[in-house]
């Protein structure tokens, strides 16, 4: 066909791509003399008559997609024609080669480059999102290099466009497995976050030399799509959290494209971007993720020190000069395990609580052991002093979008819009439901809307006794004394980049007890680069967990050391 000329205008020289769907020729247009490319769609020849009218349609959704975008990192589409009972698209020609020609090339790419090139991606995407315009198939071989230095986005084969009907069948899926989010691998309906997720999918493979979710076969990436999380991007620098922020399972949890664009243009300047951090999630090290329900064999009901009744921790003597930690998320046990909110006589009878566990020799309970324990005791004479959040001092409220804003007042998305971000006195800030009342004993610091049905508990540890948050937890854990205890998951993890634990876990709350029947816990600890520990507990009743769990996921996106 070299030598054939289209709509006595479009003359085709060599080939110089082709793939399952078609082939890209250079051509010269006679009538404006300039080179072109012309994409053929060659699919079209040798499918069925039904198959050929979904590819013909999606061959004009893309001419008819990129050409209502205007943007310089956008292929320009010239023209459209019909040769031989088939679409041809007239496009700029791009002098370069594709980013997955680089990446099998070169192996790796320095991670300020790829911050460039992904810049200019989510450019070009906010400008097709802008035009009500998906992409749909954002990948390294649609990200065109060219000689001159631009990096321009093409291949709008499979976009969707606001309005027009779907041109996809039922249970179809379309574009290139590895760079699916995984809302469309579920059946959703994809917008533009998903096209971000597949834009940091692209970044990893391009800083790693190898997709994050690819398995040996199309069934097990989608499966490692959904479910799984990829291998640390060891040599993505400051642009790791970027990738891990656009990474989030939940399409909500993203940055959205403003802010990632932000996050970009720092990491290309070789800086690590503080806004990233509000949205990496923690990554699991080490330990089971799940296990079968687990007894404490030889631990009675109220056997530990410093543990209130009903097997429910509370709150213990810190460390000299410290007040009392509080226990982790209301019924639940300390920083690891937390009763409701009860603070146990103990505490308030003066009795010192000997801490069993590692360092022995130190003979304190951590501030943040408390954190979990009296986290399950709300009843029983406990003594709290109420504060309301109040704009005169002490704990401040803040309202207005109700969602994070970093230092130039840009709004950060994955909050709830009507939540607010509390100052506490201790020095933390987070974000809440507007109405949350903060409750404190010692240095015990809950926040509640019920009475401590449901609460989130934060404990503070600035003389931390164990190496790490995990052993910590696993200390907390073998001195729990709940009935019907059932750990979930204990896991060591990063959160903001520092070491960290989770721990998630359930028991059934006894007569003293606030809310009788079954509680949910859970509580992310993690150490800070000043040697502080955090422990940041929730809890609430079971039949509720599926709500409290969501809060806890945006209270760890707002939190602020």
């Amino acid at each position: 066909m070299q030598g054939l000329l289209l709509a006595g205008r479009y003359r085709l020289g060599e080939t110089i791509g082709s793939g399952g769907m078609g082939r890209v020729w250079r051509a010269r247009d006679e009538v404006l003399h300039r080179v072109v490319a012309v994409k053929e769609l060659t699919a079209a020849q040798w499918v069925q008559e039904a198959d050929r009218e979904v590819l013909l349609t999606r061959t004009q959704t893309e001419a008819r997609a990129q050409a209502q975008i205007n943007h310089s990192a956008v292929v320009t589409v010239h023209d459209v024609l019909e040769y031989d009972d088939r679409p041809w698209i007239v496009m700029e020609l791009v002098e370069g080669h594709s980013l997955a020609d680089a990446v099998r090339d070169q192996g790796r790419i320095d991670p300020r480059e790829v911050a460039r090139i992904g810049l200019w991606v989510l450019r070009a995407l906010r400008a097709a999102h802008d035009a009500g315009v998906l992409h749909r198939d954002i990948k390294p071989g649609n990200v065109l290099l060219s000689d001159d230095g631009r990096v321009l986005l093409t291949d709008f084969g499979i976009a969707s466009i606001e309005g027009d009907s779907t041109i996809t069948r039922t249970g179809e899926v379309v574009g290139s497995v590895d760079y699916l989010a995984p809302e469309r691998v579920s059946g959703a309906n994809p917008g533009p976050a998903a096209d971000l997720w597949a834009l940091g999918a692209t970044l990893y493979t391009a800083v790693e030399g190898t997709s994050p979710f690819r398995r040996t076969s199309p069934l097990g990436t989608m499966q490692a799509v959904v479910t799984e999380e990829p291998a640390p991007a060891a040599h993505a620098g400051a642009l790791g959290p970027v990738i891990s922020a656009l990474l989030r399972k939940d399409p909500e949890a993203r940055p959205a494209a403003a802010e990632a664009e932000r996050m970009l243009a720092e990491a290309a300047e070789g800086r690590r971007p503080g806004g990233a951090q509000a949205y990496v999630p923690t990554t699991l090290h080490e330990g089971p993720t799940r296990t079968s329900p687990t007894s404490l064999s030889g631990h009675g009901q109220g056997g530990i020190p410093g543990h209130a009744s009903d097997g429910a921790p509370g709150p213990t003597p810190g460390h000299p000069g410290h007040a009392t930690p509080a226990t982790p998320y209301s019924s639940s046990p300390s920083y690891g395990a937390s009763a409701p909110y009860a603070t146990p006589a103990p505490h308030h009878s003066g009795t010192t609580a000997t801490h069993t566990g590692a360092h022995t020799g130190r003979r304190r309970w951590s501030r943040v052991v408390a954190l979990c324990a009296a986290a399950a005791l709300l009843g029983g004479g406990a003594v709290f002093g109420y504060l309301q959040l109040r704009d005169d001092g002490g704990t401040r409220a803040e309202s207005g979008s109700g969602q994070d804003k970093d230092g130039k007042g840009n709004v950060v998305g994955g909050i709830p819009k009507d939540w607010v971000r509390v100052h506490d006195v201790e020095g933390f800030s987070l974000m809440l439901p507007k109405g949350w009342e903060r409750r404190v004993d010692g240095s015990q610091i809950d926040y509640t809307p019920d009475g401590g049905r449901h609460f989130v508990r934060i404990g503070v540890d600035r003389s931390p006794d164990f190496d790490s948050p995990y052993a910590h937890q696993l200390d907390l854990e073998k001195q729990l004394r709940l009935p019907g205890y059932r750990r979930l998951h204990l896991n060591s993890n990063t959160f903001r980049d520092q070491p960290g634990a989770l721990w998630e876990f359930s028991w059934k709350a006894g007569s003293s007890d606030t809310t009788k029947g079954p509680r949910h816990a859970i509580e992310q600890t993690y150490i800070t680069r000043g040697n502080v520990e955090y422990a940041i507990y929730m809890s609430a009743p079971e039949e509720s967990w599926d709500k409290t769990r969501k809060q806890f996921d945006a209270v760890l996106r707002g939190w602020r050391d």
